[in-house]
């Protein structure tokens, strides 16, 4: 397989990656995120994940850059990583027992033969009712403040979770099965 450079510091997305047998190196963007940008989710994912790829491309001569980017929809609103306690329990709170749409876009640079690919994958994920309690105990471990809509699926907000309809690692920020698949075009 081609060498894949990894436009992100993730830990999940590394993960993910590494779960699947994709061999690749990491190269973090320093892309600034703007989540104001007037787009659909769809097309704000994917313009994100083609901004962090064509950062690190800049920096590499070949190889294959993936860029990814995911944000929490619920009723319209773009939820992105609250970064601070109270944003975080303001967005748990709205999700409690609702259902919400987690969407990851994904860009691949192909620096050797100058194409590029973007995709965005939509994951539904139905919420249990959440007590003040359960909310409060969450934000307090620190775990929600640098995660799109203030939870991580892959750890303690997994007991959150009634149902998915979708990729289960789209959630956790890189739809795996789709990703493998649009590797093949390359």
């Amino acid at each position: 397989m081609r060498k894949i450079i990894l436009a992100s510091g993730s830990p999940n997305r590394k993960k993910i990656l590494m779960d699947a047998g994709v061999d690749f190196e990491i190269d973090p963007s320093s892309y600034e995120e703007d989540m104001t940008l007037p787009m659909s989710p769809h097309d704000l994912v994917m313009h994100l994940s083609h901004g962090k790829a064509a950062d690190v491309a800049a920096r590499h001569k070949s190889g294959l850059i993936l860029g990814a980017d995911s944000i929490v929809v619920y009723e319209d609103q773009r939820l992105g990583k609250p970064r601070t306690s109270e944003r975080a329990v303001e967005m748990l709170k709205m999700l409690s027992g609702k259902q919400h749409q987690v969407v990851t876009g994904f860009t691949l640079i192909d620096l050797d033969n100058n194409k590029t690919l973007s995709k965005a994958v939509a994951t539904e994920v139905f919420f249990k009712a959440l007590s003040d309690q359960e909310i409060e105990e969450y934000v307090a471990t620190g775990e929600p403040l640098e995660k799109a809509g203030a939870y991580a699926i892959q750890q303690n907000a997994r007991k959150f979770v009634e149902k998915i309809e979708g990729s289960e690692t789209n959630i956790a920020g890189l739809p795996i099965e789709v990703l493998l698949e649009t590797l093949k075009e390359f």
